[in-house]
């Protein structure tokens, strides 16, 4: 069963957090959105209340927290509860498949991605924003990770550790991309975004299914 109590019992504040924090969410939401995709039909999993997926516009989504996921169909998004264990979508049925900083939460990784991979088309992606836990601010979070509101039961994964979950899924060419380099409270200001890991805690790894992948945005 999803751990759920947390995001359901603190939508509001989740959902603040984005405000607030504007410059980290604008930072994140352009290393994500330079991974995605053109065109195509697209799924987020653990769609939260929606905070990436509206302005990307993806507008299907799979959220556990109910709370969450009323808040996400208030802005336009269609959502089904479920888990990234047992998605509810028929074999080969979308373009791409996003998830963002859900990945540490998952009971089973490795189930995950093989249903993922089984709801792609061929040519396919997946695109996982996750928090690095061998970035240095990476480690701070794990190290504290106990005082925190949503991430106390969270699993955070190295890049290394995403990529071979990614690989024994069958998924291949992978890029990683890479932002927030400083403590978001230290500057307003939006961050960069620069390929590869090890120096950014949050972190974009872009897969395909085997075939020809569709053609990426360019960064901002």
């Amino acid at each position: 069963m999803p751990k759920t109590q947390p995001f359901d019992e603190n939508t509001t504040e989740y959902d603040d957090w984005f405000t607030k924090n504007r410059a980290a969410y604008e930072s994140e939401l352009q290393a994500v959105r330079g991974m995605l995709p053109d065109e195509g039909r697209g799924l987020e999993i653990g769609v939260g209340t929606g905070k990436f997926a509206d302005p990307l516009g993806i507008t299907l989504g799979i959220e556990p927290s109910r709370s969450m996921g009323d808040v996400a169909r208030k802005r336009g998004i269609r959502i089904s509860a479920g888990v990234a264990e047992a998605l509810p979508v028929a074999d080969g049925r979308l373009d791409f498949v996003l998830m963002v900083t859900v990945l540490c939460f998952f009971s089973d990784v490795d189930s995950a991605l093989r249903e993922v991979y089984r709801v792609l088309k061929i040519g396919g992606t997946v695109i996982i924003a996750f928090i690095d836990r061998e970035s240095p601010m990476g480690r701070k979070y794990d190290a504290g990770k106990g005082d925190s509101l949503f991430y106390a039961d969270a699993n955070f994964l190295s890049a290394h550790e995403v990529a071979v979950h990614l690989e024994k899924a069958g998924f291949t060419n992978l890029r990683f991309v890479q932002t927030i380099f400083y403590s978001y409270k230290e500057s307003d200001e939006i961050q960069p975004v620069r390929e590869g890991h090890g120096e950014g805690v949050f972190v974009v790894v872009r897969a395909e299914k085997e075939g020809v992948g569709l053609r990426m945005k360019d960064h901002d």
